[in-house]
């Protein structure tokens, strides 16, 4: 292809230069885009960039904003540059502009100095040498560009080692004269570039080792740098200057002469270990160049070390302050530096203690014996480092070095603590642990493994006060932490147990130290948190011992604890099956282990017990579940003791073992649980033991040692009372009576009280003596504790106890009775039958006990909250114990225990660990209180109802868990009344603990066994079912689904015992008995499948118990079930209110027949009640459900009257528009209206009002006027009831309603139009009233014919005023009309055609809005179709601009076999208005010819073809984007029609539209994006081009890219430049008619779309006269417009332009650079002409 700047008067070297002054554009965007294309360019031709870019560049910063970017495409040309196009000459001046552009300014680092020095390091790696004469050049005398020009050397050296190491010598010999004169700024530029440098000479030295590079001038050199950085830099005040000398010189050692270096390092030292004082990213650098000195002055291959031993010590010091301060903060950022630096710094102690092992050791130790902390942490740690390392060298100092720990081990600092850990299991790995120094180290690890989570607590605590009071400075910080603590007690626990395990179970070595040292662990008391792991390690001792083996080295010992007190700690240590470190399974495994060392046949039962005891405590997830698992946990561990002491059967190893747990009380002081434990321990013990005088001597040691003001050590110590007790019950009741009788005999003590509140003690012993006495009493044997009993409580020794005041005291006491009745009822069931005296009275003392005093308002709220929960929970408990013992309990005291507890079933649901087992006892307790109470059967069933009444408003409460809470006590009462009253059947499970199930129906057998069915039965009229019904059957409708099967169980009780009472005599059966059953059995089957599947469907399950529900009623039981329906349907439960309406209808349904005209009445007035209270719409409409199922059912005529009743009080008396929730009576006008027997009735009443109506609105005329005011207002209130039973009808969809509405279908519909629009004027006048009624009326004529979607679309449109909107409404329902009642259609077009001609304009645009849709549908009837298309044609000049829009529109919806027969008009009409002078009309013009191109035929288009095209494309350049994407799309539908005869004429139409096609194929508006490429498209077949086909169906013909579519661009014009030359100048002239496009997108495609012709176009024709013109209008726009994309695309356009040019005349070419310099100076004239 021919070049286009051949011919044309643009030199490239101008155009680039263009370009290059683009750089300089504001914005980021057209300076990337330059850059980019500047640097395409500079691959095909980096010379002619160059010279461009140099042209720019000479003007420097001044003259040129960007130069930074100019500098960039310099680097990156001449990086592009081939060796054999390199210029030295030139290359020298743009190094000579870099350096004095870099030289002419005192900044540092800027983006523009970057960049040169980027340009400079470029050149650099084709001319070195050059590079660096420029530098050089700048490098003497002072100079504000040394820094710049030392960093580019600095820069180079990183980027070409190789390179720059042989230059090495030059640099230094042009640098060193210059480095006395430097800034302190300066400096540290300086000091790095050294760093640089000398890393290059090591990188050329490891590549080749061979080839010398330093001679004695490069060494002279480098000293002398070394000498001034050393003694002048390294000195300075500046800390960037200090620490980049440092880093310098720690390169620099490596290569500097061993006496060089020695005579340095007293001076370099002090230098590096002053920076140690700053932070630690200065103390990682410090220790980098600190580790390359050791190692250049220690480690040399060519002679002895450079230091001594005593010369180090001070840098060993500094050393050992870092590795604490590096090794202690694991928790902020620099945590990574920390760590580096630490791993430096145990290299340097590394490379001394490879040259001086000993005297490094001993260092350390040295260090280790000072007070210093910080150096007592570093030297431990890097013992610990190094002892592996120099295991060798330093074993002869084993004992030096176990002494200088031991010294250690009192250390209180927790850091030191935890290195010291560290370096002992160290020290075990290489057998340092020997003898009794050993076992002193590993109980160093226990003590620490001991470490208490209080502890842990208490130390994060302080540690948060002082980070929250101190100021954050990072090396500061770590120093001050040293002193309280860096490391968290938690941190040293983790490691102390880690290590204990590591060194038991990884080194053999260290068993003979650990074995059997570790049982000494187990008893201390310091040492109990660490029993877990002891036992561990224990375990892993013994686990590859025999038991001959473990038992003779344990005997070898005399210091270790004898068997007895370690069973005692162990078994006592048990207490908590939760403990961290599964200290459970770790003691009973321990234990395994040491059966070799208990009496024997322990070994073979524990083997048997402790497995299971293992398996309990395996889950501790399972038993945080569990809120019993400790009581359980610690039954078994004195079950477990109580079978070990009878296995042993030796009295002596007995007697030994109890004084074992008695020498252990000391181990838990304060420790109240395992006391406890403990308590219980020796308490089971002494059963076993016959000796009265030991056993008193214990039982005064275990009180003496209690803590009974803990509640928790004072209930073990009663439990440990009970167990003596039942072996020892007279020597413990001793005791107790002692111990009341000095309670409070003091006279002193008893002032002192009276003065004082605190009564603690006193509660105490109190509470402390009731248990005791209570657990005596429960474990005593039942033979010997009724005189014992009576004597306590008859003698009123127990009230003495009562006088306490705190809870957990009251708790104790009421415990104490609960066991005194425990033990009554225990004994009558072996046999020993007795009444409990003062029963009533006890009874009477534990609701006292129960009730909240005054003072239980004071201090925490919410604990004695919960405490009072705990109170009544145990007073409940002991409630129901009392009342199920004898004798019977009394009237008054059964009404005051239930009206002192039924209020429970209100408590809330937290904390549900205290309120659920509450409400279990208040359950069993009114189950106790039913069936021990009463003569016979029937006072027990209305003591059953009475109870029932009562909990019913927790039955139907609103909160969930009181629901639930009633309806299980419920359920439980029943199945006790039912045990009652059928004899021998038992109960199908109780609630509350088993003792007081098995109290009820030990009473219950022994009360009734006895008496006939006569006198223990009740009626069942007694029941009251039909109340009862109505009460639970809406909960087997609740959501939740316990308490639908408790409420489902409740009525199968119900029925199931109501078919077993007697009925009266003379009582109606309403079924046969056997049909009963079978409905009794169909509920009991319901319930089985809710017990066995919960995902079954709810509403099936409810329905089959309503269904048996109302087989098993009676018919009285029915009335009364529907009558009291109010209260069940307005239950507050949503769910359950709709199955108590669904109860109803089902009632009704099935037995409506059997209810008489008083039964109806009165159901209806409940139902009508309900529907006013129900404020819930959906609920109301299921109400509504029913009282309509009641008229049809019963006598409806009834249900009417009570309705017109309602109706006829609400509107004269009531605002009915105001009732909050709506007006119930038209929901049942909706509801009668919907029903389809209740229709035909309900609309003859309904027009029976309608007809009452118009006689008083046409008699009221003849009215007296004192009743006229009266006779108004009742008119108006059946004019709006009548309104509303309308819309009613019209929505109820009822057959007589429908039937009615279709007789009028096209009258009333054409009026609803038509008014629609006088409506909708009303409405823009500010009066909505009546288009709101219009179109509720509209609404529901919508719902009455049954048309749906005609309906939505009023919801949809229907109050939008807007014009459009509402013309749109019209049509839409036009044509759902059309599509639902196409035979309506003919009759309602010919009234609305008449109404075209009416005044009112709103009326006809509702006209013109209708007949646009339904003339779709005139095909039908011929005359219609006519007479539509001659009313439309007649009014496309109407006045109004909406009717003019719907009459075309509606002439070309003409059907497709009529549209031939009109086609002529309406193109003619189309033509006509494309050119109206209103927008909208035009663009329904545009929009109407698409539509009828798509049917019209050929010979109607072709006279008037060319006319639509001119039309359209005036229209393509209009501002609405519809309009040019419709116009777009219209002119692509007209090329359907562009052969034959108008071919040539309408190719040129195409060719003139093609370039505006193309640029609005990447328009802002997404729609016209799309309407130019199906155009473009459509276009194609009529060019004949093949290859452009292709084009339209790529990825980025579719894409929205700017990327895509330049590629796009640039394709389709390489098509049209090959296949349409000729075109070309049409082409050119169309895009640059486009650059003044309104739109900043549409000028840029043109930019680009005119530069793509020009440089693919052959034709010289119209690169002379467009190339000058399009470049000047390019760098116009770059300058002035305001669009960033124009300015972006114009950079974008001239890149694209000499880059896409035939390169021979511009690339093969040499410029004389003299010659581009004056056309630079020309084309500078040329722009500012253009500008």
């Amino acid at each position: 292809m021919a070049s286009s700047s051949s011919g044309s008067t643009l030199p490239a070297p101008e155009a680039l230069q263009v370009l290059v002054s683009s750089l300089a554009d504001e914005s980021s965007v057209v300076r990337e885009a330059s850059t980019a294309a500047l640097k395409e360019i500079a691959a095909l031709n980096p010379l002619l960039v160059l010279d461009c870019c140099y042209a720019v560049s000479r003007g420097g910063r001044r003259r040129f904003g960007n130069m930074a970017g100019v500098f960039q495409v310099m680097a990156f040309a001449i990086r592009a540059l081939d060796n054999k196009d390199i210029d030295p000459p030139f290359m020298s001046k743009l190094a000579k502009i870099a350096t004095t552009e870099m030289i002419s300014s005192k900044e540092l680092n800027a983006d523009w100095q970057r960049a040169a020095a980027g340009l400079l390091v470029s050149i650099g790696s084709h001319l070195p040498d050059l590079m660096m004469e420029e530098i050089f050049l700048h490098l003497s005398g002072p100079n504000s560009a040394l820094p710049a020009m030392v960093q580019i050397l600095a820069d180079f050296a990183s980027a070409q080692a190789l390179q720059f190491a042989p230059r090495l010598k030059g640099v230094l010999s042009r640098v060193l004269p210059i480095l006395g004169n430097v800034k302190v700024a300066q400096q540290p530029i300086f000091a790095h570039a050294f760093k640089c440098w000398c890393q290059a000479v090591w990188q050329y030295i490891g590549d080749f080792p061979s080839h010398p590079l330093l001679d004695s001038n490069v060494m002279s050199f480098l000293n002398s740098a070394f000498e001034l950085i050393l003694r002048v830099w390294a000195n300075s005040r500046d800390l960037k200057v200090r620490v980049s000398s440092v880093e310098a010189l720690g390169q620099m050692v490596g290569l500097l002469t061993r006496s060089q270096l020695k005579a340095a390092i007293p001076r370099i030292v002090p230098t590096i270990l002053e920076l140690y004082k700053k932070d630690q990213d200065i103390a990682f650098l410090a220790t980098c160049s600190l580790h390359n000195l050791l190692n250049a002055s220690l480690l040399s291959e060519t002679g002895p070390p450079l230091l001594e031993f005593e010369e180090l010590t001070i840098i060993l010091s500094t050393l050992l302050s870092v590795v604490c301060i590096s090794n202690d903060n694991n928790e902020h950022s620099d945590f990574s530096v920390g760590l580096k630096t630490y791993n430096e710094v145990q290299h340097c102690f590394l490379t001394v203690g490879l040259v001086y092992p000993e005297d490094l050791f001993m260092f350390l130790l040295n260090k280790c014996r000072l007070k210093e902390e910080s150096l007592i942490i570093g030297a431990l740690s890097v013992l610990k480092h190094l002892l592996p390392r120099l295991s060798e060298a330093w074993h002869g100092k084993r004992p030096l070095l176990v002494e200088a720990v031991k010294l250690l081990l009192d250390e209180q600092n927790l850091g030191v603590r935890k290195a010291l850990a560290e370096l002992i299991v160290v020290m075990a790995s290489h057998c340092y642990l020997i003898g009794p120094s050993g076992e002193l180290f590993v109980e160093y690890l226990v003590r620490h493994c001991a470490i208490s989570d209080e502890e842990l607590n208490n130390v994060t605590s302080s540690k948060e006060v002082f980070r929250s009071t101190a100021t954050f400075y990072p090396f500061q910080y770590k120093r001050l932490e040293v002193k309280i603590g860096a490391v968290c007690p938690l941190e040293l626990r983790e490691t102390c147990e880690k290590g204990l395990l590591l060194i038991t179970i990884t080194i053999p070595e260290m068993e003979h130290i650990l074995w059997p040292f570790l049982l000494k662990m187990i008893i201390p008391r310091r040492y109990t948190i660490a029993a877990a792991t002891v036992c561990r390690c224990i375990s892993e001792l013994c686990r590859h011992r025999s038991s001959n083996s473990i038992l003779t080295e344990y005997r070898a010992r005399s210091d270790i604890p004898n068997p007895e007190e370690l069973l005692a700690r162990l078994v006592v240590l048990l207490h908590d099956p939760l403990a961290r470190e599964q200290l459970p399974t770790q003691i009973l495994t321990v234990l395994c282990y040491l059966a070799p060392l208990f009496p024997t046949n322990i070994g073979l039962f524990w083997q048997d017990e402790i497995p299971k005891m293992k398996a309990y405590v395996s889950d501790a997830e399972d038993l945080k579940q569990d809120p019993s698992c400790q009581e359980t946990w610690d039954n078994m561990v004195i079950h477990f003791l109580a079978e070990t002491l009878d296995v042993i059967q030796d009295t002596v190893w007995v007697i030994s073992l109890g004084n074992a747990f008695s020498e252990q009380y000391e181990l838990y002081i304060s420790d109240d649980e395992h006391s406890a434990l403990l308590h219980r321990c020796l308490g089971m013990l002494l059963q076993k033991v016959d000796d009265r005088a030991y056993v008193r001597e214990k039982i005064d040691l275990m009180y003496k040692q209690a803590n009974i003001a803990v509640p928790t050590n004072r209930l073990g110590l009663a439990k440990g009372m009970g167990l003596v007790a039942a072996s020892h019950l007279d020597t413990v009741l001793e005791k107790l009576k002692d111990i009341l009788d000095n309670v409070g005999q003091n006279f002193l003590q008893r002032l002192l009280s009276f003065f004082s509140d605190k009564v603690e003690d006193a509660d105490d012993i109190h509470a402390a003596l009731a248990l005791m006495y209570g657990y005596a009493a429960r474990y005593a044997p039942s033979t010997v504790i009724q005189a014992r009993i009576e004597a306590l409580v008859g003698t009123n020794m127990l009230s003495r106890l009562l006088h306490v005041r705190h809870h957990t005291a009251k708790q104790a006491v009421i415990t104490a009775i609960d066991l005194l009745g425990q033990a009554v009822s225990n004994a009558a069931e072996n046999g020993v039958s007795f009444p409990l005296k003062r029963r009533d009275q006890l009874l009477d003392y534990i609701l006292t006990l129960m009730g909240r005093d005054d003072e239980d308002d004071d201090g925490d709220g919410y604990a004695n909250s919960n405490e009072f929960l705990r109170t009544q929970s145990f007073a409940l408990s002991a409630c129901t114990t009392l009342v199920s013992v004898e004798p019977k309990l009394t009237i008054e005291t059964r009404n005051h225990v239930m009206k002192a507890t039924l209020g429970f079933f209100g408590l809330p649901n937290d904390p549900s660990d205290i309120i659920d087992p509450l409400i279990n006892n208040l359950i069993t307790l009114l189950c106790a209180i039913l069936l021990t109470s009463g003569e016979d059967g029937r006072s027990r069933a209305e003591q059953l109802l009475h109870i029932l009444r009562q909990i019913d408003q927790y039955v139907s409460s609103s909160v969930e868990h009181q629901r639930r809470r009633a309806c299980i006590a419920v359920y439980e009462m029943l199945l006790k009344f039912r045990i009652l009253c059928s004899s021998g059947y038992s109960g199908l499970g109780s609630h509350g603990s088993s003792i007081h199930s098995k109290q009820i129906d030990r009473v219950l057998h022994g009360n009734f066994s006895n008496l006939p069915s006569a006198f223990v039965l009740p009626s069942r009229d007694s029941l009251c079912l039909g109340e009862r019904v109505m009460v639970y059957l809406p909960r087997c409708a609740d959501f939740n689904s316990e308490v639908q099967k408790v409420s489902a169980q409740i009525l199968d009780l119900f029925f199931s015992i109501s078919l077993s009472l007697p009925r009266p005599a003379g009582s109606a059966i309403s079924t046969d008995i056997e049909i009963s059953y079978s409905s009794l059995s169909s509920l009991e089957d319901v319930i089985a499948i809710l017990k066995s599947d919960a995902s079954i469907d709810q509403s099936e399950v409810f329905n089959r118990v309503v269904s048996s529900v109302c087989t098993l009623l009676t018919k009285d039981e029915l009335v009364a079930t529907l009558h009291g329906c109010t209260t069940a349907i307005c239950d507050k439960i949503k769910q359950s209110a709709e199955g108590a309406i669904q109860a109803v209808i089902e009632f009704v349904t099935k037995r409506g027949n059997e209810l008489n005209e008083t039964d109806v009445s009165r159901t209806t007035q409940s139902l009508l009640s309900a529907t006013v209270v129900v404020p819930d719409k959906p609920l109301r409409q299921e109400i509504l459900g029913a009282i309509s199922c009641l008229a049809e059912n019963t006598n409806s005529k009834v249900v009417f009257n009570e309705l017109l009743a309602a109706a006829g009080r609400d509107i004269v008396t009531k605002d009915i528009s105001r009732l909050r929730g709506g007006w119930p009576i038209q929901d049942v006008f909706y509801a009668f209206s919907q029903h389809t027997v209740l229709s035909v009735l309900f609309l003859d009443h309904l027009v029976s009002v309608l007809n009452q109506t118009l006689i008083i609105k046409g008699d009221s005329e003849r009215r007296d006027n004192s009743s006229h005011v009266f006779e108004s207002h009742i008119k108006d209130e059946i004019v709006q009831a009548a309104v509303l039973a309308l819309t009613a009808m019209f929505r109820g969809g009822g057959k007589i309603g429908k039937k009615a509405v279709e007789q009028s279908y096209a009258a009333v519909l054409s009026a609803l139009t038509l008014h629609l629009g006088s409506c909708h004027g009303l409405a823009a006048s500010g009066q909505q009233e009546p288009l709101r009624s219009l179109l509720t009326a509209f609404q529901a004529f919508c719902e009455c014919v049954g048309d749906l979607e005609m309906g939505k679309i009023l919801v949809r449109d229907g109050e939008q005023r807007e014009n459009e909107r509402w013309i749109n409404l019209i049509g839409d329902l036009a044509a759902c009309i059309s599509i639902k009642r196409p035979k309506e259609v003919p009759t309602i077009c010919m009234i609305l055609t008449r109404a075209l001609t009416q005044h009112q304009k709103l009326q006809r645009e509702a006209a013109a809005a209708a007949l646009s849709e339904f003339v779709h549908y005139g095909d039908g009837v011929g005359y219609l179709l006519e007479q539509i298309v001659e009313a439309m044609c007649r009014h496309v000049s109407d006045e109004s601009p909406t009717v003019r829009r719907l009459c075309l529109r509606g002439l070309v919806q003409i059907p497709s076999i009529h549209i031939l027969q009109y086609a002529t008009q309406v193109l003619g009409v189309i033509v006509a208005l494309l050119e109206d002078p209103v927008e909208s009309v035009q663009l329904t013009a545009v929009l109407c010819l698409l539509t009828f191109l798509e049917s019209s035929p050929k010979d109607a288009v072709d006279p008037v073809l060319l006319n639509l095209s001119v039309r359209l494309r005036n229209l393509q350049i209009s501002m609405n984007g519809k309009m040019r994407a419709n116009a777009f799309a219209a002119f692509g539908a007209l090329c359907n029609y562009g052969v034959g005869a108008q071919h040539e004429s309408f190719i040129d139409q195409v060719h003139a539209t093609l370039p505006r096609l193309i640029l609005h194929v990447h328009d802002d508006d997404f729609s016209v994006q799309q309407a130019c490429r199906c155009t473009l498209r459509q276009m194609v077949p009529l060019m004949e081009v093949e290859s452009m086909a292709a084009l339209f169906s790529t990825h980025y013909f579719n894409s929205d890219h700017r990327s895509d579519y330049e590629d796009f661009v640039r394709d389709i014009t390489r098509q049209l430049c090959q296949n349409f030359p000729s075109r070309t100048d049409a082409y050119m002239t169309s895009l640059v008619q486009a650059f003044d496009a309104p739109w900043p997108i549409i000028q840029a495609n043109a930019i680009y779309f005119s530069c793509s012709m020009l440089s693919l176009s052959d034709d010289q024709r119209i690169l002379a006269p467009f190339c000058t013109q399009v470049f000047g209008m390019l760098v116009g726009k770059m300058s002035r417009s305001p669009d960033t994309v124009v300015r972006a695309t114009c950079s974008s356009a001239l890149g694209m332009l000499l880059k896409c040019t035939n390169l021979v005349s511009w690339r093969a070419s040499q410029f004389d650079r003299v010659d581009s310099i004056r056309r630079t100076y020309n084309c500078h004239k040329f722009l500012k002409r253009q500008l």
